[in-house]
């Protein structure tokens, strides 16, 4: 296998596997799956796990996910690790206009989780074929990345103890970072995501005589400034929180009339969970002072949601090492994100690492114009298996 400049060090089995996986891919593309609801993608993956010859495939874990166990040419070491591909798609209509588009109106692959679950697949292939390794490799198809927070139902369904996994690993591609080409960096990776919800309420009346009512429009107003002081005025300028408000909803639709409830919705996110409590302490304290002082009552709803993606900062090197071996280069500081991944909840588990693999120059992924690089499959599946290899050697 070549590239510009000279040999890329990838297994020759995933350049004749290629065609193969990339077909696996386009498929998933075809026919995606939301959330849980992912029954014919965990059902090909489970099929194909079995035909590889995995010692064990277990379906249901985390209600829809599915694990495949691999057992090396010698288990003296008694070592396992484990594997991980996300399964789900998004609510997007597709505007690609690829002849592999999705055939599901309202549904697409936007997010490369077909590519992750087909480069993990070839690697199990692969590992399943030659077993060149000393311990156990778990292979991890999760469902729900996508809000639905599949990775903790997996580790609260017992997966972590159930399968004897020591340390976790996963990829997520990147556009515009070369197809290909790794990414990674210790500690945070990307960010914290909560969510919360305020209500207030006033007094509606009409619009000519304010002075009747209690206006909860202007009080919910003034609440969304009051709450950038959080990032403004708590927050060391040095760290990262950002606090959006993504809705604004009163109770009225006419012109004439002061709403008499509003209702806020927004998100949370940070790179540091000392910051994610104080964020939250400011938030509930900076609506129930600024409402109170319109004369407005304000109920705050907050819900942690993923937290932060922490790569343990051993385990990062060694996926760093492996991703100069397989691609001739890396970057090992790339700059965390603020988007937010629940793989975090198998990093809080056991230690490991999470890693971008190049998407090229292609549309930024939640685009209904993106779409996965099937070029990045030799190098991710490439990844996989040679981590496993390295990090499992036989004697």
């Amino acid at each position: 296998v070549k590239k510009k400049g000279g040999l890329m060090p990838l297994k020759n089995r995933f350049a004749e596997l290629h065609a193969e996986i990339t077909a696996w891919r386009r498929d998933f593309h075809e026919n995606p799956e939301l959330l849980y609801d992912v029954h014919r993608t965990a059902g090909l993956v489970a099929e194909r796990l079995r035909e590889f010859g995995c010692d064990e495939v277990v379906e249901g874990i985390g209600r829809t996910g599915v694990v495949g166990v691999i057992h090396g040419r010698s288990r003296a070491s008694g070592k396992v690790i484990g594997l991980r591909a996300d399964m789900d798609a998004l609510p997007i209509e597709e505007m690609t206009g690829a002849a592999h588009a999705s055939k599901v109106p309202g549904k697409m692959h936007a997010c490369g989780h077909d590519g992750h679950t087909a480069m993990l697949l070839g690697a199990a292939k692969y590992l399943a074929e030659t077993r060149h390794f000393d311990g156990s490799v778990v292979v991890i198809f999760q469902p729900a990345e996508e809000g639905g927070a599949g990775g903790k139902a997996m580790v609260d369904d017992g997966m972590m103890d159930r399968f004897g996994i020591h340390e976790v690993y996963g990829m997520h591609n990147m556009p515009g970072l070369p197809a290909g080409q790794f990414a990674i960096r210790p500690g945070a990776l990307l960010a914290s995501a909560d969510e919360f919800v305020i209500t207030l309420t006033g007094k509606g009346g009409h619009a000519a005589m304010p002075h009747t009512t209690i206006d909860t429009t202007l009080a919910a107003s003034h609440v969304v400034v009051a709450l950038q002081s959080i990032v403004s005025r708590n927050v060391d300028p040095l760290g990262n929180v950002v606090v959006t408000v993504g809705s604004f909803h009163t109770d009225s639709v006419a012109s004439n009339v002061i709403a008499h409830k509003v209702v806020l919705q927004g998100t949370v996110r940070t790179l540091d969970p000392a910051l994610r409590d104080l964020a939250e302490e400011r938030l509930k304290a900076v609506v129930g002072n600024t409402a109170a002082a319109y004369g407005a009552e304000a109920v705050v709803g907050y819900q942690r949601g993923y937290p932060v993606t922490m790569n343990t900062p051993e385990n990062t090197d060694f996926a760093a090492d492996v991703a100069q071996e397989v691609a001739g280069s890396v970057n090992r500081e790339v700059k965390p994100l603020m988007p937010a991944e629940d793989f975090a909840f198998m990093l809080e588990a056991r230690p490991g690492a999470y890693i971008f693999i190049g998407n090229g120059d292609t549309p930024m992924c939640h685009h209904p114009e993106y779409d996965f690089n099937d070029e990045a499959i030799p190098a991710g599946c490439s990844w996989f298996a040679t981590l496993a290899e390295r990090r499992l050697p036989l004697a």
